[in-house]
């Protein structure tokens, strides 16, 4: 498992894939607009799961509870403002989540599984949602690597 350092932990409400660097300040533009219109909030951080699957993980992730549906619609809207700049909608609804780390060899392991169904119902704190980030990020064979690039608060 490679593990995601503290100070990495996030929501991600959209992920982009490749940018160039010529589309960051349009990005950006968009993401100020969303940011203005949005209030901070609060998200409970509650119960363990899996990418694609605990029973053969390629993420494991803490889940956010209460303050989902407001990630969810943060992420709706970025969707919407990003549309128009050539980023494909997501087809698929929201899991709001805060990925812990990477199976590096992903297969089948009981252990894990087992460790994922203990900590399903577990409940992690609260974290404030106070601003919206375009992050960079870099994966490599020792973690990913985050970047921010910008960030516009939230109201």
């Amino acid at each position: 498992m490679s593990w995601i350092a503290a100070e990495n932990l996030h929501l991600t409400l959209k992920f982009l894939g490749h940018v160039a660097m010529t589309q960051v300040d349009a990005i950006g533009s968009a993401l100020a607009a969303v940011a203005a219109e949005a209030d901070a909030f609060d998200v409970t951080v509650h119960g363990l799961g899996a990418f694609p699957s605990p029973t053969r993980p390629r993420v494991v992730w803490a889940g956010a509870r209460s303050g989902a549906i407001a990630v969810a619609g943060l992420a709706g809207r970025v969707d919407d403002v990003l549309a128009p700049l050539g980023f494909a909608r997501e087809d698929r609804p929201l899991t709001a989540h805060i990925t812990l780390g990477r199976v590096r060899e992903p297969h089948r392991d009981a252990t894990l599984a087992d460790a994922l169904a203990a900590g399903a119902g577990r409940p992690f704190g609260v974290v404030r949602a106070a601003r919206v980030s375009l992050m960079r990020s870099d994966l490599s064979p020792r973690g990913a690597h985050y970047t921010e690039l910008a960030a516009w608060p939230l109201r």
